[in-house]
């Protein structure tokens, strides 16, 4: 199909405008976009990688369990194969980036130059072709309106020489047109080819890591899947312990070391060093006291003296279903300070120490006990000392505390605990989602589990069971019916 020239030339530019105006503004948002195309994946993966790491650390913890030892390994197998899925796709993506992304880049600020230098250079070509046709035809238009005079041979040999070099140049302007529409429409074309070649280039490494991802997952689904086949089962070894343990064995209970500890401390406090010879002397604030100093009770006295102080006043710290009764040591409250000297049998001690008494019988006013704070044992004047009763803790209301048994505690804990019904099974008696559940009449509804729970907590009406009680009114006003 031929064409006006004209119509060619107008075909030449706008190819290059089309490059120049439309496509290469579209290739810089295309790389703005690819690198925003990165950096969303990049992301992903780093997120994914994040998320199957916590797979494997779960799967690490069940590892450890006798029942779910194999669940375990193949959390973390999965764990490793999407690991190794998205270290695969970002090797692709920094493919995508070099080949692709950085490619464009380069290509475009380099074309965005070459296109305008040779758009430019067909323009001034086509001009100094043009003019040059232009002014052969106006010479030629001159040679005809003197060849029309009477010398008209005299003008024919120029006309014919005329009429020669404007058909060269015609034919010259022609093939330059054609050839520079032939030259823009395949720089418009090879462009459109490099991005196609690239993204088929990227589409077929897609592809590929596709189908790589689908073989390492088709290998292990199969095993995968069986391992978590049956929630029920339970290993052999695990078993064989369990049915070990409903078998009954006669064990001896080991003494307590609480009881050990005491029973050491006894026998440290049986053998303590000898009284000091001498008589010990009076404190010289004995006398401003009414009382008298501490005697030594005897052993009956003082234990009888001790409960009932207890069961009066003290709080009972121990329960007894705990099995341990701790007997308290008397302790005492020294009202002026003793130095032992060179005496290591002696205890030295300041005004207003506690001292627990090791041994409660005093010899020749000397009293054995031990330093509460510096666990220091010794031998000290009775008259240097009263009688120490600690202070009884009380409550909010005033009352003495007594201690809650733990076993009382459990028993509580367990009658006012309500267990849900289990979500990891399908239960034979959860209702279907068509059909609502009505309220039972009873006041309790018995869950899976064995455990009851009120009836609004099945999804019942909350007052379906509520009974009013009949009002009895005595307003004389009202009419008689």
């Amino acid at each position: 199909m031929s064409r006006d020239p004209e119509e060619v030339n107008k075909l030449t530019e706008s190819t290059y405008k089309n490059v120049m105006e439309q496509f290469n503004p579209g290739l810089r948002n295309l790389v703005n976009l690819g690198k925003s195309y990165e950096k969303s994946v990049a992301a992903m993966a780093q997120a994914g990688k994040l998320y199957f790491e916590a797979v494997s650390k779960i799967g690490e913890n069940a590892a450890v369990s006798p029942v779910s030892r194999e669940l375990g390994v193949v959390l973390m197998e999965i764990s490793e194969v999407h690991r190794k899925i998205y270290m695969e796709l970002e090797e692709n993506f920094k493919r995508f980036h070099k080949e692709i992304i950085a490619e464009l880049e380069r290509k475009t600020d380099m074309d965005v130059k070459y296109m305008t230098a040779t758009f430019k250079r067909y323009q001034t070509e086509h001009k100094l072709k043009q003019d040059s046709l232009d002014r052969s035809q106006s010479e030629l238009k001159k040679l005809r309106r003197k060849s029309q005079g009477k010398n008209a041979t005299k003008y024919e040999s120029k006309e014919n020489e005329c009429l020669e070099v404007i058909t060269s140049r015609q034919m010259d302007m022609q093939k330059f047109i054609a050839d520079g529409c032939r030259e823009a429409l395949l720089e418009e074309k090879r462009r459109f080819c490099f991005l196609v070649d690239k993204h088929c280039t990227f589409s077929y490494q897609i592809s590929t890591f596709h189908d790589k991802a689908k073989e390492m997952l088709s290998v292990k689904l199969p095993s995968w899947q069986d391992k978590c086949s049956d929630a029920t089962k339970v290993p052999d070894s695990v078993m064989s312990m369990i049915e070990g343990l409903r078998t009954p064995v006669s064990m001896t209970p080991q003494p307590s070391p609480l009881m050990e500890r005491y029973n050491r401390n006894n026998l440290d406090t049986m053998i303590p060093p000898p009284a000091p010879p001498l008589k010990a002397q009076t404190s010289p604030l004995a006398n401003m006291f009414t009382q008298d100093t501490p005697k030594a009770p005897s052993t009956a006295d003082r234990i009888s003296d001790h409960s009932s102080n207890e069961e009066s006043s003290l709080p009972r710290s121990v329960s007894v279903s705990t099995g341990l009764n701790m007997i308290k040591r008397p302790k005492v409250r020294t009202i002026f300070p003793h130095t032992a000297g060179n005496n290591d049998t002696l205890l030295s001690f300041d005004e207003g120490d506690i001292i627990i008494l090791l041994i409660p019988e005093e010899k020749d006013g000397w009293l054995y006990g031990e330093m509460e704070k510096s666990r220091q044992r010794g031998w000290f004047p009775s008259s240097y000392c009263r009688p120490y009763t600690e202070p009884v803790i009380k409550n909010s209301v005033g009352t003495p505390v007594r201690s809650v048994s733990v076993a009382n505690l459990v028993e509580q804990e367990q009658a006012a605990v309500v267990l849900p019904p289990p979500d990891y099974c399908d239960s034979p008696n959860r209702s279907s989602p068509s059909k609502p559940s009505t309220p039972s009449p009873e006041n309790t509804v018995t869950q899976p589990n064995g455990i009851s729970k009120p009836p609004f907590l099945g999804g019942g009406n909350p007052f379906a069971t509520v009974k009013l009680r009949p009002t009895v009114t005595n307003d004389r006003s009202a009419p008689i019916i």
